[in-house]
């Protein structure tokens, strides 16, 4: 799956991870999916005995009910969930991966929260602007072998919806993807030339320092992404990149999405089709997320 870009001089991969990479190889019994876990928040400090999450209701909205009805108003939730993945450890996947993308220049953009690919890895924290940084949305926080002169062109990993350091970043709820989404807007189309749709110089407006820039930059290749319906976020900023791209036809870039034995569904394939994302499946996990590296 990677032959697209070892045979085009002119892409520029980075690579967009979801959790799949956790769930991948884990032991039975192990609690690393998003449902699950958000599952037991629920039970630890709601006063309700739920055993699943009800069909009609996003994990998204599961959180927000968890904060509306919670009675243990000195808690953080963030922090309660970010807890749960205090021993999470890279395995050999992990590292294979994140190899393999310092060694092609390529960034890493991942939804998820822990540092399991940045581990292990000797990599430092640095912040794009740090007088701009804030933790609610470290947006120009990455991991690194050094500071960064382009982030399209140099390996850094990078958290989209935020980071387990930063508890207050962490999104969970809809109310968490809607004020990304907000936030997103402005710097998308806001801020007089500023703005991305308005600016002649990509390497230079409002989000140029953020993992925007990659998103709206970079060829994207999706692993460990389901990219359904409830993923409002990153669909939405997929519908926006579609939307440069028309607008701005000489910077097109391509995106892949790998996955591998569940078919997709017909929503899926609709919309990864409308948004420019080509399909590509793998007939074993192993296919994803072992057998590519190991070259």
């Amino acid at each position: 799956m990677l032959t697209q870009f070892g045979n085009n001089p002119r892409s520029k991969p980075a690579f967009i991870i979801g959790n799949g990479i956790n769930r991948y190889g884990a032991p039975d019994g192990a609690i690393n999916a998003w449902d699950t876990m958000l599952l037991q928040l629920y039970q630890a400090f709601a006063d309700s005995a739920v055993t699943h999450i009800p069909h009609g209701i996003s994990l998204t909205e599961f959180y927000d009910s968890l904060t509306l009805i919670n009675h243990s108003e000195d808690v953080s939730l963030q922090k309660a969930f970010c807890a749960l993945m205090a021993n999470w450890q890279p395995t050999a996947h992990h590292n294979a991966i994140v190899e393999w993308a310092k060694a092609h220049n390529a960034p890493i953009l991942t939804t998820n929260f822990e540092e399991t690919l940045s581990a292990d890895q000797g990599l430092n924290l640095y912040h794009s602007n740090p007088k701009r940084f804030t933790d609610y949305y470290p947006w120009g926080s990455h991991f690194a072998p050094h500071n960064l002169d382009d982030p399209t062109n140099a390996f850094a990993i990078w958290h989209i919806n935020g980071m387990q350091r930063y508890a207050r970043s962490v999104r969970l709820g809809l109310s968490h993807y809607m004020g990304s989404v907000e936030r997103a807007r402005a710097l998308l189309h806001k801020g007089g030339k500023g703005r991305l749709f308005a600016n002649d110089d990509l390497s230079h407006w409002n989000g140029s320092s953020t993992w925007l820039q990659i998103l709206f930059s970079n060829d994207l290749v999706f692993i460990g992404l389901g990219l359904e319906s409830s993923e409002i976020f990153i669909r939405w900023l997929l519908i926006e990149r579609a939307k440069y791209f028309k607008a701005y036809p000489q910077r097109q870039r391509a995106a892949y999405f790998i996955y591998a034995q569940e078919a997709l569904t017909p929503g899926q394939t609709l919309f990864l089709s409308a948004v420019g994302v080509t399909l590509l499946k793998q007939n074993t996990y192993q296919a994803i997320y072992e057998t590519p590296w190991a070259s």
